[in-house]
């Protein structure tokens, strides 16, 4: 899969982006628990989840219509964007 360069610029310009893709790669997760396992806020993170779920690096596994217990996970663009950003030490 090729990488789009936009999409890591716009994760690495975004602290809180950066720590929400770095913990969904360990696996699906609430807001809260990015929050917790990140040391960040929670409001920041799901501003950064709805970022990069509008362009689809992020997908919420459950019901739009579910309040509480939203659970994201990486989306394959997600994973490859990740991992790159990993392999070329831009985090």
């Amino acid at each position: 899969m090729s990488v789009d360069w936009d999409d890591i610029s716009f994760v690495i310009s975004s602290r809180y982006r950066v720590a929400s893709l770095r913990r969904l790669a360990d696996g699906p997760a609430t807001p809260s628990q990015i929050a917790a396992d990140e040391d960040v806020g929670i409001a920041h993170v799901s501003r950064a989840l709805q970022a990069l779920r509008d362009r689809e690096l992020v997908e919420l596994l459950v019901s739009d219509h579910r309040k509480k217990g939203r659970v994201y996970g990486l989306t394959d663009p997600g994973e490859a964007t990740w991992e790159t950003i990993e392999d070329e030490g831009l985090a």
